[in-house]
């Protein structure tokens, strides 16, 4: 698959393509972001829900917010790791979660991966969200 001149998608001969992330990104030269895990409060480390979709939002826009104050844009995000405390709130809620997605990130889907936890240390977090980003020179 092609990319954008950010960052090239790999997708191996004969692989089906992916359905919101992608397996690889060559990413373009470029300053790498390294970011923290994000979870679902505000700027003031309050959360607004105790649910899934609002946390993840947030979670998500947090992470953008990094990325834009680094001089970047959200598809220069090139990896990105999701850890959710409930598997099967996840999996419910997997239209509302890409509706927010398509709204924050637009079409642009970085190598994902979703690990679900036990716990996660900021109470009452249900997601956490860590990226990697390749911002241009």
């Amino acid at each position: 698959r092609r990319g954008s001149r950010e960052g090239l998608i790999i997708l191996p001969d004969g692989w089906p393509v992916p359905k919101g992330y992608s397996n690889g990104i060559l990413a373009a030269k470029g300053k790498t972001l390294f970011m923290g895990g994000q979870v679902g409060w505000t700027s003031e480390e309050k959360f607004v829900s105790d649910k899934l979709v609002p946390q993840f939002a947030q979670a998500l826009k947090n992470i953008v917010a990094i990325v834009k104050k680094a001089g970047g844009k959200p598809e220069h995000i090139c990896k990105m790791t999701c850890f959710c405390k409930n598997r099967g709130q996840y999996l419910a809620s997997r239209k509302e979660l890409g509706k927010v997605w398509k709204e924050i990130m637009g079409n642009h889907y970085p190598c994902m991966s979703m690990i679900f936890v036990v716990d996660l240390l900021d109470h009452p977090a249900v997601i956490e969200i860590e990226a990697t980003a390749v911002i241009p020179e």
